[in-house]
């Protein structure tokens, strides 16, 4: 290829003066630990802008650096390249240059893809370098609008699902472009980091939507008439009944990503239109985050690090659907987990993998549900027991038995606060006693977005803002917050990643007698925070102040009465 790539980015980082010794071994661990490559791990750690880390490389490699990849883009070269191919390796054929194919890449060391690539076209490949978003980007665009283009020619009539036979839909789902089709719809997802897939149908069009750090974001969408053919393409990997149109299915896809296990949970639900379809994806190959990496507070994280130590009772972990809880929990479980303790949980499904507990997945059709398993697990001698989500009185009064015999039980509840998760737990109709005597802590959480660091900018807040944040009049003046402008590493959003906004309630004496006495969740939390309990606003508010997101986000994630 005729460019000096035999190196390593360890040795081209090593006394380069763009990174201390320290940053780039932190680096590093951080790089093995995740698996992401060691640039995108300098990059997201904040010790350099990726402009700079390309340009860098660029110069040592002797290499082109490409701002705008789409402005060299020959969309007939797209042939010339599998779009399975270059969404695995995340190089974008541009053009052809006296015999050689120029390939924009953000990787340059990955001699094995690009070596690939020359044997797959059988000419020299040129490498550019361009940012990651960008390749990333037009792949999509430009392979799914040549998909697009493509899909004119294919034989698929103007019907509803309802219209269509079994056989038709077979048919229409093994058709080699609607393949590729669903599995580049997969790969972008899995690339953008998306943790759910939601494919909508509408009177006149399909709608494709990927949600981001908990936000929907419109992709590229397909011609109305494939939609049944889509629909049932999912369904099929997902091994679902694809003549069964009118009732709810759930399913599971396992597929491999670059070397990682991806698994994705398939719902389908019969809509006006047709079938809607969510994918939620989970990257098996994601190791457990340690508490410190959540985003907890110094204070509220040394309180629950205390709490999780304890020998038994109850810890509860609540918030929305996607809001980490399952993660803070295996997080806690990790840290406490050791050769000398059993550990036991159940979930639907099992999400990680946790190195020396028994996990088991629950499954409701042969009778497997929380409650009946929860029963069984009291039985195996465990020390410290998980359920994935308290949902039933049945569930939560073995979790409390469980508690008041000896075992740490571990579990979430869908409330809005902390002191939410006492009153739900009596309105279940779990007696007060039982509640005041079993649970020992209550950890309320939200994930709010993280600015972009490579657009982050000063904002002068208004004092509605500032009022709606908590921030006392006397301190508003040298109130300080940012605002991403939008980049290319954000795709323009302003956000990058997520972080945790987090309150602990401990249950005092103060707070047993409440309990006992039926109080509302409102008093609950007056006198927690009385007592020194940092609530989900204040949490936020120090988040706005350090830089680390807006108030807009924390608007968005929190309702006011929650904070």
């Amino acid at each position: 290829m005729g460019h000096p790539l035999g190196h390593s980015l360890r040795d081209l980082f090593a006394g380069s003066g763009l990174l201390t010794e320290e940053q780039l071994q932190h680096a590093l661990r951080e790089s093995e630990r995740t698996g992401d490559r060691l640039q995108a791990v300098v990059v997201r750690l904040g010790y350099a802008a990726e402009e700079q880390v390309l340009q860098f490389l660029a110069d040592r490699l002797g290499l082109q650096y490409v701002r705008e990849v789409e402005r060299l883009l020959n969309p007939e070269v797209l042939l010339k390249v599998p779009s399975e191919f270059a969404l695995r390796h995340q190089v974008l054929p541009l053009q052809q240059e006296n015999g050689a194919l120029l390939v924009a890449t953000a990787d340059p060391l990955n001699v094995s893809a690009l070596d690939d690539l020359r044997l797959l076209v059988n000419c020299e490949i040129r490498p550019v370098l361009a940012p990651a978003s960008e390749i990333s980007e037009a792949i999509q665009q430009s392979y799914m609008e040549r998909m697009f283009r493509d899909m004119d020619d294919l034989q698929v009539d103007e019907l509803a699902a309802d219209g269509l036979e079994v056989s038709d839909l077979q048919k229409m789902a093994s058709e080699t472009l609607v393949i590729k089709l669903v599995n580049l719809m997969l790969n972008q997802a899995i690339q953008d980091r998306a943790s759910d897939v939601h494919i909508e149908p509408f009177e006149s069009q399909t709608r494709i939507r990927y949600r981001i750090d908990g936000v929907l974001h419109e992709a590229s969408a397909p011609p109305k008439r494939l939609h049944p053919a889509i629909v049932s393409r999912v369904k099929i990997l997902a091994d679902l009944n694809i003549a069964e149109r009118r009732l709810p299915q759930d399913g599971r896809i396992r597929m491999r990503f670059s070397g990682r296990q991806i698994d994705m949970r398939v719902s389908t639900v019969p809509t006006l239109f047709g079938e809607a379809v969510v994918i939620r994806l989970l990257d098996k190959s994601v190791g457990l985050l340690a508490l410190e990496d959540l985003g907890i507070s110094g204070t509220t994280l040394s309180k629950f690090v205390s709490v999780i130590r304890k020998p038994h009772g109850i810890i509860l972990v609540t918030g929305p659907t996607g809001s980490g809880k399952t993660t803070t929990l295996y997080a806690a479980l990790s840290r406490i987990t050791s050769a000398e303790l059993k550990v036991i949980t159940i979930e639907d499904p099992v999400e990680y993998q946790l190195p020396g507990a028994n996990q088991i997945n629950v499954r409701p059709n042969i009778g497997l549900t929380f409650a009946s398993g929860l029963r069984h697990i009291v039985r195996q001698d465990p020390d410290i027991i998980m359920v994935g989500e308290i949902r039933d009185r049945e569930t939560a009064d073995i979790a409390i038995h469980a508690a008041l015999t000896g075992h740490l039980v571990f579990s979430t509840l869908h409330t809005n606060d902390s002191a939410g998760a006492l009153t739900r737990l009596l309105d279940m109709g779990i007696e007060p006693y039982l509640v005041a005597s079993s649970v020992i802590a209550v950890l309320a959480q939200r994930l709010v977005r993280l600015i972009c660091r490579e657009c982050k900018q000063p904002v002068t807040l208004d004092a509605e803002a500032l009022a709606e944040l908590g921030v006392e009049p006397g301190q508003r003046a040298s109130f300080a917050a940012s605002r991403g402008a939008g980049c290319d590493r954000c795709r323009s959003k302003g956000y990058l990643g997520r972080t945790g906004v987090a309150e602990l309630l401990t249950i005092s004496e103060e707070v047993r007698s409440q309990v006992l006495e039926k109080a509302s969740a409102s008093q609950i939390k007056q006198r927690a925070v009385a007592g020194g309990m940092e609530t989900l606003l204040a949490d936020a508010r120090e988040k706005v102040w350090q830089g680390r997101t807006t108030v807009e986000e924390v608007l968005r994630t929190c309702q006011r009465d929650e904070m």
